[in-house]
């Protein structure tokens, strides 16, 4: 499996905006080895950042973007499937019975859902308590930025982080074109480990790699 090193910093460090980084994102690891898994072109950039400290996981996705597309019609959580987002699914373990999703877009609007083995989704799950999770977002041209805090002690509740180790799936999906009318948007699929599967699928155990906490 695919590993990343999650740094520890000092708490009260680091204040989530969704903007512009902040330095301290500076001492992160840069993760930048996504791909089209089921195409053979050169994907668009895609950094992913993660940092801890002892209350909280941090996470900051930079994306370029030429075109970012955001559906909007009620502003429902279930519009984010349609638009330009990021992606971070959490799991237990390989039977993936249940396994956590968070899909985020360019405007900081959160899709939280809960998933069993296989594609058996609970749209009506929400993250146990909302304050134990941020996130935010912003544009920038032919960019954008997703930034999120989600609080340990949620994780630890949920039985994902155990051992210092989050097991998780990181992805975007890249909207070509919104939905028209009663159809669906036109999306590609970039992920940080290569599914094994010959048609798009997160959705599988192998999808995920594992993200190890510094002490």
């Amino acid at each position: 499996m695919k590993e990343y090193v999650v740094k520890r910093i000092k708490h009260s460090l680091l204040e989530i905006t969704g903007k512009e980084m902040h330095p301290v994102w500076e001492m992160a690891n840069l993760n930048s080895d996504f791909t089209y898994p089921w195409e053979q072109e050169k994907a668009p950039k895609t950094n992913f950042r993660a940092l801890h400290d002892e209350e909280y996981f941090y996470f900051r996705y930079d994306v370029e973007d030429e075109d970012v597309l955001t559906f909007v019609d009620q502003d429902h959580k279930m519009e984010v499937v349609h638009s330009d987002r990021v992606e971070i699914f959490f799991r237990k373990d390989e039977e993936l019975n249940p396994y956590y999703c968070l899909e985020m877009d360019a405007r900081g609007r959160v899709l939280d859902y809960l998933t069993r083995y296989y594609r058996d989704f609970d749209y009506e799950w929400q993250w146990p308590d909302s304050k134990d999770l941020e996130v935010k977002a912003s544009v920038n041209g032919t960019t954008y930025v997703v930034e999120g805090a989600i609080k340990l002690s949620s994780l630890v509740e949920l039985g994902l982080l155990k051992n210092h180790t989050l097991e998780a799936g990181l992805y975007r999906a890249y909207c070509m074109k919104l939905p028209e009318e009663g159809g669906d948007a036109d999306l590609r699929w970039i992920s940080w480990v290569k599914p094994d599967s010959k048609e798009p699928d997160f959705h599988i155990p192998s999808s995920f790699g594992k993200l190890k906490f510094e002490d």
